[in-house]
Formats: C-alpha cells, sequence, structure tokens
C-alpha cells in the first residue's frame, strides 16, 4: 500500500474530488494542486460558492428541480405552457433541454430511472408527484426519457399510471441524429429510426 505524499487535509481533499464523476484519483490529484496553487483566485471562492449552495439550494416540491427557492423559478414562470410536463430522468437532462431552448413547458423531474438489479424502484423515485400533477390544466405529458432499456420500462410503467387519464402521453422521437451517417450508426438506432419514418 503506497504511504501518503500529503498531509490529511490534502489527501482528504484528493479524496472528495475523486469521488466527482469523471474524476480519477490522478485528475482529482492535478485539481487539488491546481486549487492549492491557486488558492487566492479559485479555491477560497469555489470554498465560498460550495457553501452558499449546500445552505441556499432545494429541490423544488413541484418538479424535483434544483434552485434557491420552491417552487423553482421555472415552476414559477407564468409565461410557461401550463398544460405540457416535460418527464426528466436527472435535472442535467432538464438543463439540456433549456439549453436547446426548444419546448417551454413545465418540468418534472424523476430522479432517475427504473432498475430493479440496482433496488430503484417506483417508490424510490418521483413518480408519485407526477401522477398528482397530471391534472387539469395539464393535456400533455412528453417522456423525455433516455433511450436505453431501463428509460423505456420506465416510460412504460409512467405510461401504465396515467392510463385511463384524459392525457396525450408523447415521447421524444429516436433515430438518426441530425449530421449522422447511416455507416456509423448502431442497429438500435437505425431500428428506431425505420420504426419513426414518416411522409415527406
Amino acid at each position: 500500500m503506497a504511504k501518503p505524499t500529503a498531509g490529511p487535509e490534502i489527501e482528504r481533499l484528493i479524496a472528495l474530488l475523486a469521488r466527482l464523476p469523471g474524476l480519477g484519483h490522478r485528475s482529482a490529484r492535478k485539481a487539488a494542486l491546481t486549487l492549492l496553487k491557486r488558492r487566492t483566485d479559485l479555491l477560497e471562492p469555489l470554498a465560498a460558492a460550495l457553501a452558499e449552495a449546500a445552505s441556499r439550494i432545494v429541490a423544488c416540491e413541484n418538479c424535483g428541480n434544483l434552485d434557491s427557492l420552491s417552487p423553482c423559478t421555472i415552476c414559477r414562470d407564468a409565461e410557461r405552457d401550463a398544460s405540457l410536463i416535460i418527464v426528466v430522468e436527472e435535472i442535467g437532462d432538464l438543463w439540456a433541454l433549456e439549453r436547446a431552448g426548444v419546448v417551454k413547458g413545465r418540468y418534472h423531474v424523476l430522479g432517475g430511472h427504473l432498475s430493479p438489479l440496482d433496488g430503484i424502484g417506483p417508490g424510490e423515485l418521483n413518480i408519485g408527484r407526477l401522477i398528482e400533477r397530471a391534472v387539469p390544466p395539464v393535456e400533455e405529458i412528453l417522456l423525455a426519457l433516455n433511450a436505453t432499456v431501463e428509460g423505456q420500462a420506465t416510460a412504460h410503467y409512467i405510461t401504465d399510471q396515467l392510463r385511463g387519464r384524459d392525457l396525450k402521453i408523447t415521447r421524444l422521437a429516436q433515430g438518426v441524429p441530425i449530421g449522422g451517417e447511416l455507416d456509423y450508426l448502431d442497429e438500435g438506432t437505425l431500428a428506431a429510426a425505420i420504426k419513426s419514418r414518416r411522409m415527406l
């Protein structure tokens, strides 16, 4: 077992950074060194921002988005289409759709997807609140879930839970991406594109 090369405070910083997605131990060590070298212009402002985020950021009681107030800014926006709820797995998905700027409905963050092998059932997700919200003026539920086996299973479960209500339940189209070349696409993407074909 390798001996620590730095004091316990630095090793703790590296260990915490290594727990972030996309950072292994080596990347965390480099990030820690950069932070420590740039203490005044990077480390101290980052520490202050993290402390403020920890004390002020909350989950929205309506949709599950993160904001400094609840209901969140999106839920409070009177210019949003109240008849449309866009269901996403994670907050990052919500942010991606907002960056695209193509839809102006309200959101609902599930907090993941169904995965029985990982012990994630309907009770671990924010599905119950979605069912409560699926009443007038809501007319459409757009399931903007990932095109994975788990995403498909989650979409089917939600569809079953909403069956019998006067709602339009839609999914994102799947298939060939803009700029995609057929030779580079996997069989699943090609199959989805063929099934979703439309008249010109």
